[in-house]
């Protein structure tokens, strides 16, 4: 079957006695459409370009508590705080875990949160044919409140917003697209999800959702097992193109 295409059904043979007989097929539209209702983005790397500047931060932490770990910084990307604090800082480590959120809450207010190219715009278009969207970050609360700062219409994009506050389990269980799915009141086979981060990408694979991914933080052939299509920025891509993902 050619999803999308309409099919002729076979008119049935001809009563020439009787007149004004119509000879004009009916045309069903086909039931195995599926139809593009909800966009759901991961934030970091995905909404706005701070993957380097998490670099920066992660970089100095992790050379002064593993500094047998050289790159550890990189290896790190894409997981919440919890695992990494749960994998690199537990033990005699942990004491240290307060102080480093301390740290972050100060550096995440300080950041700047920029929107990575042509993404409003895609927003926009996505809203035009009456997509819903939303974020689905692992970040909290705290963090989200100097994200509404730096950018004041913020809210404004999106359906909803769900933080780490708002599932039980982090990236790559499915949990937090699952919920945003249903927060949006939408069928998971009508969700594009976009995603950066490895974590992240097998999350929305989990929740059987078409995936983007984004080429933030990993190269686009690194992620292309995980994703349906890969990019880089979101200039080339419209409602109509991303419409063809989920047919």
């Amino acid at each position: 079957m050619i999803f999308g295409q309409n099919y002729t059904k076979k008119p049935k043979k001809a009563n020439f006695s009787q007149k004004n007989t119509n000879f004009a097929p009916k045309i069903y539209k086909n039931m195995d459409q599926k139809v593009f209702k909800a966009a759901l983005f991961d934030l970091d790397g995905v909404v706005f370009d701070t993957e380097p500047q998490y670099t920066v931060f992660w970089g100095a932490i992790c050379r002064q508590y593993h500094p047998e770990h050289p790159g550890l910084e990189h290896e790190i990307k894409g997981s919440t705080l919890t695992q990494i604090y749960d994998r690199w800082f537990d033990g005699p480590l942990k004491a240290e875990r307060e102080s480093i959120t301390r740290r972050l809450d100060d550096y995440e207010q300080q950041m700047h949160y920029d929107f990575i190219a042509g993404f409003e715009a895609l927003i926009a278009d996505l809203h035009q044919h009456g997509v819903k969207t939303a974020v689905v970050t692992s970040s909290n609360i705290p963090k989200m409140e100097s994200v509404y700062r730096y950018q004041p219409g913020f809210k404004q994009l999106f359906d909803a917003i769900l933080t780490s506050e708002d599932f039980e389990r982090s990236k790559p269980d499915p949990d937090c697209y699952l919920k945003a799915a249903q927060r949006l009141g939408v069928e998971t086979s009508e969700c594009i999800v976009f995603e950066d981060s490895f974590n992240g990408l097998r999350s929305g694979r989990s929740a059987e959702m078409a995936v983007v991914g984004v080429a933030t933080t990993n190269n686009a052939q690194d992620i292309k097992d995980f994703s349906d299509i890969q990019i880089i920025d979101y200039q080339d891509i419209n409602y109509d193109s991303l419409e063809k993902l989920l047919n």
